[in-house]
């Protein structure tokens, strides 16, 4: 068994432990999660955010809290200064020592009580980055692309690890277990919550995007770095909010989640529900006995327990934040970088909506939680899912909320950009591209978000460009759209330029050519051409108003800023028109959302009719051609 990754006094281990521990064997262990230390134990006690091997960070004031007995006096030493108080009715203490600089020396923490202490040992200061989101960013560096690579090279002991287990609601957590939890996805227990120093064997399990950030982080800063994956797979935006915030909220979308939600728990009925299951569990025992076959030892007896219904459900709104965010609150970091999407995108325009109007919210709690409401936060966007898009199907392939979605993220970056909040960055994904929605080149990513950090929080900002070329005007001319960006922009393969759709007022978006603004020519005769500007053309749409860009779930998709920087143009649109609407003239009437099964039938063929119509006129204008 692994051994505590903090010293406590051998007395008030063994105490700890014996209540709540089994024995792990590799072999032979259990689905059910195996709890090392509990949340909470009895006398003093630290949260297990703090424990030996940590990080802790620079230059911020530095609380520490835990419990002990009521009216018990605490004192804690650190760096040289200590900080003393008393334990509350509640058994809570918290301590703020004064801010400290960056450190690769091991030091100790010291906690002392009436008539116990804990230490804490090897404790370095740094930088420590909160890593969120879902499973593309959880994600573990065995799995992806040159993971191996990364793994065998993984050996950087000034880089902390820490990966908080499963939590939530729906009241605020106060604390976090430390165990090894099963995954359903890799059929094996995950050890988590313990700080551990980063080697190959503990980088294989971290979130790849995570690791990459921390690695180039740590060697360019070179300062330890700490780095708490608080993500978990399959979770929404909003299990990331706090409940009380998304209530308080002026969005219908929201509030019409949070409507379903209640009324779902209040029309639960955990006794009729295990009756149902008590009835099935004896259908099931009569079918196989009739059947002449076999009661497995697991389904012999009859369900005895009460389940929560839909309280219980990990993405009920703000029960991720309270299970797996709440702990850390309090706790002084230097920024978060946040990964997800995928979940959000089954609910058409209205999850994109609600969505839209929560991200900002949840970026503003994710700074309040840490104390500080100018928190570097890094958004990566949701990467993609599905098929490639082609110029073939590139208008059916245009039907999708997670597209949505990825806008979404990019507008709440450009919102708060444009509002002078210097803190926020932002990286596109959809371009690292695989079929499946867990595309594994998560190396790329991690770079990405990195760039961002550096530039941003380090001091390369003259060194490393992270900005994505962004739109700084648009307008209709002679038949084209004229698209100003702010930096120069090409394909990097010096190809055609793809990914941008335009439509006029029919809504109809057809594929673009894209050309260069000529903004005239030398004095030899040749022509000039502007990169910040681009002309977008179709044959298919004579007086075009609005453009699309990267419109596909695996989207066509080239433009980035000019010369080696690996800056994607983000995802985005300039209209407000809502998928289901588009294109116009479907449906007689004004639908309401979410859409029906056939509703959506109707809208994919009369794209489908698009792509034909296009294919034919382009067939057309070649042959014409080789007419002449």
């Amino acid at each position: 068994m692994n051994s505590p990754a903090h010293h406590i006094s051998l007395a008030l281990f063994l105490v700890a432990f014996t209540a709540t521990a089994t024995p792990l064997f590799a072999q032979k262990m259990p689905r059910e999660d195996v709890i090392d230390v509990p949340a909470v134990v009895e006398g003093l006690s630290v949260s297990n955010v703090f424990q030996s091997n940590m990080v802790l960070q620079r230059d911020k004031p530095i609380s520490i809290w835990g419990w002990a007995t009521p009216g018990e006096e605490i004192s804690v030493q650190f760096a040289g200064a200590t900080a003393s108080t008393t334990a509350g009715d509640d058994r809570a203490w918290k301590v703020t020592l004064p801010a400290v600089p960056a450190d690769s020396e091991p030091q100790q923490v010291v906690v002392k009580g009436a008539d116990s202490s804990l230490v804490l040992d090897n404790i370095l200061v740094g930088d420590v980055w909160v890593l969120g989101g879902q499973s593309n960013m959880e994600f573990e560096l065995a799995k992806v692309e040159n993971g191996n690579l990364e793994i065998v090279s993984a050996n950087y002991p000034e880089i902390r690890i820490l990966t908080v287990p499963y939590g939530q609601g729906p009241e605020l957590q106060q604390n976090f277990a430390r165990l090894h939890q099963w995954s359903d996805w890799s059929s094996r227990h995950f050890r988590k919550g313990d700080w551990d120093a980063c080697t190959p064997e503990i980088a294989r399990e971290l979130s790849a995007i995570g690791y990459v950030f921390a690695r180039r982080i740590h060697k360019a800063s070179k300062v330890p770095i700490g780095v708490i994956d608080a993500s978990r797979g399959g979770t929404t935006v909003e299990t990331w909010t706090p409940l009380a915030v998304l209530r308080s909220m002026d969005s219908p979308t929201t509030q019409a989640k949070l409507a379903t939600f209640d009324q779902s728990v209040a029309d639960w009925d955990p006794q009729a529900d295990l009756e149902r299951r008590i009835a099935d569990h004896q259908r099931f025992i009569e079918r196989q006995t009739k059947e002449g076959k076999p009661i497995p030892d697991d389904r012999k007896d009859p369900p005895s327990d009460l389940q929560p219904g839909p309280i219980g459900n990990h993405n009920f709104p703000g029960h991720c934040y309270a299970g797996m965010i709440a702990p850390l609150a309090g706790l002084s970091v230097k920024g978060a970088i946040f990964h997800q999407g995928y979940n959000n995108a089954f609910e058409g325009s209205l999850g994109a909506e609600m969505y839209r109007d929560i991200f900002p919210e949840m970026i503003k709690s994710w700074r309040a939680a840490f104390n500080d409401p100018e928190l570097p936060f890094g958004i990566l966007s949701l990467c993609t899912d599905g098929y490639p898009q082609t110029r073939d199907d590139y208008c059916e392939k245009m039907f999708n909320a997670g597209i949505e979605i990825r806008a979404a993220q990019y507008e709440t970056f450009l919102d708060l950009y444009n509002a002078g909040d210097q803190q926020i960055g932002f990286v596109s994904t959809y371009d690292l591209r695989r079929r499946w929605y867990h595309p594994q080149l998560k190396i790329p990513a991690g770079e990405r978000i990195a760039r961002w950090a550096l530039a941003t929080q380090y001091g390369f900002d003259r060194d490393v460009n992270w900005k994505p070329p962004m739109l700084v005007g648009m307008q209709p001319q002679d038949g084209a759209l004229l698209l100003q960006l702010d930096v120069d922009v090409q394909d990097p393969a010096d190809g055609a330029i793809e990914g941008f759709a335009i439509a006029g007022e029919d809504r109809k978006f057809h594929p673009a050519d894209v050309a260069y603004f000529e903004k005239g020519k030398d004095d030899r005769g040749r022509v000039q051409f502007d990169r910040k500007q681009l002309v977008l053309t179709s044959p298919m749409v004579p007086n075009p108003i609005h453009f699309r860009y990267a419109w596909g779930r695996n989207p066509m998709g080239n433009l980035q800023t000019a010369g080696n920087l690996d800056l994607p143009f983000a995802t985005q649109k300039s209209d407000d028109w809502i998928m289901e609407e588009v294109p116009s003239g479907v449906f007689e009437q004004q639908l309401d959302r979410p859409i029906s099964r056939g509703d959506q039938a109707k809208i994919l063929q009369a794209l489908r009719d698009q792509d034909k119509a296009r294919r034919i006129k382009e067939a057309d204008l070649v042959l014409e051609e080789l007419g002449k």
